[in-house]
């Protein structure tokens, strides 16, 4: 394989530099349907479950993006629920606080970012997510992640998701890479993650994902844990 300077490494967040979150969705919905109709609470919880999971399966169709507060109103349409936008906003904070015990880093994220920053590379953070900026931010800003992370994009503030290949342009963009050849993406879905890196010319890390196999894509390695990230990138820029 030729050599080539890595000089931006970008990761995917949730089950790449945070912990995947196995909570139940329906949790933190019951919390938001308690808000929004408590005389309807079921309906709302369940409504609110399946308006998520055809947002998440959009990844394998138009690829557009969403944000909370987009799907909350998507939901209450659906039920016929009549929500100021006011309502909508009290309701989003009530599913962001029921995620907020999950959200845990993993603790070589720090170490392994700051390795690649002395080596000289650019670092980008895409995450596909509904959840607004200020919500990722405080949790990257609590672990001593944002000063460490150049560049940081959020679909729920993009016109569309990984695996599209915008989305990965604009990261590269956002890191001053022209040649997606000399960038590296990480991440946890063979899918948005493997096959979308490599379809605009990034290589591609899985960190694999055990409730995952949405896709054969192929990565062009394999890691278990973020500091063997380091080696691959040596070797590719040797």
């Amino acid at each position: 394989m030729a050599a080539m300077a890595v000089d931006a490494v970008v990761f995917d967040w949730g089950g790449t530099l945070s912990v995947f979150v196995e909570a139940e969705l329906v949790d933190a919905w019951r919390m938001v349907a308690r808000h929004l109709a408590p005389d309807r609470e079921d309906e709302v919880t369940e409504a609110l479950v399946v308006v998520e999971e055809e947002f998440w399966a959009t990844t394998a169709t138009h690829q557009r993006s969403a944000s909370l507060t987009q799907l909350l109103a998507a939901a209450s349409e659906r039920l016929g629920l009549d929500t100021a936008e006011a309502l909508l906003e009290e309701a989003a904070t009530h599913h962001l606080d029921a995620w907020t015990p999950h959200i845990v880093h993993d603790p070589d994220a720090a170490p392994t970012l700051r390795e690649l920053r002395e080596r000289g590379m650019r670092i980008g953070l895409l995450s596909n997510t509904h959840w607004p900026r200020t919500f990722h931010e405080h949790f990257l800003e609590r672990d001593g992640l944002v000063e460490l992370i150049d560049a940081r994009l959020y679909t729920s503030e993009m016109p569309f998701q990984k695996p599209h290949p915008s989305a990965f342009r604009a990261a590269l963009e956002a890191l001053g890479v022209h040649d997606p050849g000399h960038a590296v993406f990480v991440g946890d879905r063979p899918f948005d993650d493997i096959s979308g890196a490599r379809g605009v010319g990034m290589k591609a890390v899985l960190r694999p994902n055990r409730f995952l196999s949405d896709s054969d894509a192929e990565p062009d390695a394999v890691i278990d844990r973020l500091p063997q990230l380091l080696e691959l990138v040596d070797r590719w820029s040797a």
